[in-house]
């Protein structure tokens, strides 16, 4: 991306603040163990106000004045041997910023600023509570409390801009699904070399490197029953024949993910697998067709849990009620946000709108027979319709 694709996120959010003071910061290290970090990922609202990936850094936006401020970390010596480090004028490159301050500066420019803007905005805690967060939100967060009148947590205003996705983050978002469709056809023409679920993991991860690429996430290549945990990560089993092998892998490229899923039989599948696949693929189709504009989100789930009761009857797969049967067997939501986190927020949206990316990945999980699949594409809402951005990766078992 372009540092004027950032400056222009920053005014954006300025106009949606009225012209407030919006103050964010990047992530901390992580520990790993004893002394090593884990990988660095930014901040997603972060990285789209300044597209910087480094750690520690903050940023300051006066909406009033249209002035970014970054603030450099402090780095001890050893960590300018250690570390990659990102210079001032790259920082100011990259993001387009005006100027770049020292951390020990900080404070008295936020009490300035204070004369002028009583209110500051910044992230609040997010939703998510089964998770430890990185602290650096809440430090920041704590800081502006001790100087401001008011803080305010602009989430879901940010989150609301992310959510339609312009020309050239969909141009991103086709390029990270260009680099999955390559190594998912790698992954089927050299199948049969593998002998675990390990190895097709890692002719994946080969695929999407030599591309540029990263994952997104961490790859699921569930094998079997596997297939029946939904977030399955150990990828270490033994391939057998007459199976069916799950792949959910995306591939993140420019700062955007992709996130597809598709099915592999090892060898010949069984009439049953057969039957499940093919129901599984036609309600998918289905589902796609729903989508456009307009359409609200809630009429949308009405559509979707018509849709897959419709085939799990059709494979015999019934409890004392639809919604048991829907949750027995298909126990997650079939659709998220896309874009520069694989679980994108769309802002709480009531309604499909032009410019959305989202999934659609109805599956059909069935313990007791050891059997679990998913098909799972890339839509873009357009003012006609929608988009199949992943059509080209085939759904073939």
């Amino acid at each position: 991306m372009d540092k004027t694709f950032f400056i222009k996120n920053r005014h954006n959010i300025a106009e949606a603040l009225q012209g407030g003071l919006v103050v964010l910061s990047a992530h901390l290290p992580v520990q790993r163990t004893n002394d090593m970090a884990q990988p660095f990922e930014q901040e997603s609202n972060f990285w789209y106000l300044t597209g910087i990936n480094a750690s520690r850094w903050m940023v300051i936006y006066d909406g009033t004045r249209k002035h970014t401020w970054l603030v450099r970390p402090d780095l001890e010596d050893y960590e300018r041997v250690f570390d990659e480090t990102l210079s001032d004028d790259a920082a100011i490159q990259r993001s387009g910023a005006d100027e770049v301050i020292a951390k020990d500066e900080l404070e008295a420019l936020l009490r300035q600023l204070r004369r002028k803007h009583a209110s500051v905005f910044t992230l609040g805690k997010n939703e998510h509570s089964a998770f430890v967060y990185n602290p650096s939100q809440k430090q920041t967060w704590d800081m502006l409390d001790r100087i401001f009148e008011r803080v305010i947590d602009c989430r879901d205003v940010l989150a609301k801009k992310r959510a339609i996705k312009q020309p050239e983050e969909i141009t991103m978002i086709q390029a990270a699904i260009n680099c999955t469709a390559k190594a998912f056809a790698e992954v089927r023409q050299r199948l049969t070399e593998c002998q675990y679920e390990y190895q097709v993991e890692a002719v994946f991860s080969y695929a999407i490197r030599r591309a540029g690429g990263t994952h997104a996430y961490d790859p699921i290549v569930a094998f079997g029953k596997n297939a029946c945990t939904l977030h399955y990560s150990s990828n270490a089993d033994k391939l057998k024949a007459h199976q069916v092998l799950l792949c959910d892998v995306g591939a993140k490229y420019g700062g955007y993910a992709a996130d597809i899923s598709r099915n592999f039989a090892i060898g010949t599948p069984t009439a049953r697998q057969s039957a499940i696949h093919t129901e599984l693929k036609v309600a998918q189709a289905k589902i796609v067709d729903c989508i456009q504009p307009g359409l609200r989100v809630q009429d949308y789930q009405t559509k979707v849990d018509t849709i897959m009761l419709q085939a799990l009857k059709t494979l015999k797969l019934e409890k004392d009620s639809d919604e048991t049967t829907l949750r027995a067997y298909m126990p997650h939501a079939v659709s998220h946000g896309l874009g520069i986190d694989v679980h994108d927020s769309l802002g709480k949206p009531s309604q499909f709108e032009e410019g959305m990316a989202v999934t659609v990945e109805p599956g059909i999980y069935i313990p007791e027979e050891g059997i679990g699949m998913r098909i799972e594409d890339d839509i873009l809402v357009t003012a006609s319709g929608r988009k199949n951005m992943s059509k080209m990766i085939s759904t073939d078992l």
